[in-house]
C-alpha cells in the first residue's frame, strides 16, 4: 500500500490537540516527581532510621515495577479502592510523578553526597541550622551538579507519557491512533506523532544545555 501524506494534513489540528495534554501531564507530573524526590532524597540521607526504611521501600517498589503496570492498577483499581473511578489525566499525573520521584530521589541522593563534606561542616560550624544548610548550601549544589540527569529523567517522562494511550487520555499518541483507525493507515499519523515527540525531546535537551551552560557561566 503506497504512502500517502497528504491523507493526514485534514487531521493534523486533531493530533495537535493532543499536545495540551501531553504538556500538562509531563509538566505536571514532573514538578510533583521532583519536589516529592527531593522528600525521598531527604528521607534517605536522614538519622531517622525508619524513614530512611521507608523511603528505601517505596523507591524499590515504583522502580521494581513496570510504569504501565502502576499507571493501570491506579486507574482501574481505583474504583475498588475508593469508590470512585478516577479521570485518565488525574491518574496519569498520579501514576507518573510517583514513579518519577522514586528515580528523581535517587538522583538527588547522588548529588548531595557528591557534595564536598566541607560545606556542611563548614555550615555546621557557623551555627546554620539543617534545614537552612540544605536549602541554601547543599541542594542548590547539588542540583547544579546533577541537571544533566534530571533533564533525562524529564525527557524519559516525556516519552513514556505516551502509555496513557492505554487508558484513553486523549494525547499525541491515542489521537494519532484514531486517526489511523479512521484511515485505515496507521503508518502516517503515527509517523507524524513520533516527530512530536522527538521534538519535544530536542527542545527539552537544548533547554538543559542553556540552563547547564547559564549555571557553568555563574562560576
Amino acid at each position: 500500500m503506497p504512502l500517502d501524506f497528504q491523507q493526514l494534513i485534514p487531521s493534523i489540528p486533531f493530533i495537535l490537540e493532543g499536545l495540551k495534554v501531553t504538556l500538562k501531564i509531563v509538566g505536571l507530573a514532573g514538578i510533583l516527581g521532583f519536589l516529592f524526590g527531593i522528600l525521598l532524597a531527604l528521607c534517605k540521607i536522614s538519622s531517622i532510621k525508619p524513614l530512611t526504611l521507608l523511603a528505601d521501600i517505596y523507591t524499590s517498589v515504583f522502580r521494581g515495577t513496570p510504569l504501565v503496570l502502576q499507571l493501570m492498577i491506579i486507574f482501574y483499581g481505583s474504583p475498588q479502592l475508593f469508590g470512585t473511578q478516577i479521570e485518565p489525566y488525574t491518574a496519569a499525573i498520579l501514576s507518573f510523578s510517583l514513579n518519577s520521584a522514586a528515580y528523581i530521589s535517587e538522583i538527588i541522593r547522588a548529588g548531595i553526597n557528591a557534595v564536598d563534606k566541607g560545606q556542611k561542616e563548614a555550615a555546621m560550624a557557623l551555627g546554620v541550622p539543617y534545614r537552612l544548610m540544605m536549602k541554601d548550601v547543599i541542594l542548590p549544589q547539588a542540583i547544579k551538579n546533577i541537571l544533566p540527569a534530571l533533564m533525562n529523567e524529564f525527557i524519559t517522562l516525556t516519552k513514556e507519557s505516551a502509555i496513557v494511550t492505554v487508558i484513553g487520555a486523549a494525547d499525541v499518541m491515542r489521537r494519532s491512533y484514531m486517526v489511523g483507525s479512521d484511515l485505515y493507515s496507521f503508518f502516517e499519523p503515527l509517523l507524524f506523532a513520533g516527530l512530536i515527540y522527538y521534538v519535544l525531546v530536542m527542545v527539552l535537551t537544548l533547554l538543559g544545555k542553556a540552563l547547564e551552560g547559564r549555571l557553568r557561566g555563574n562560576d
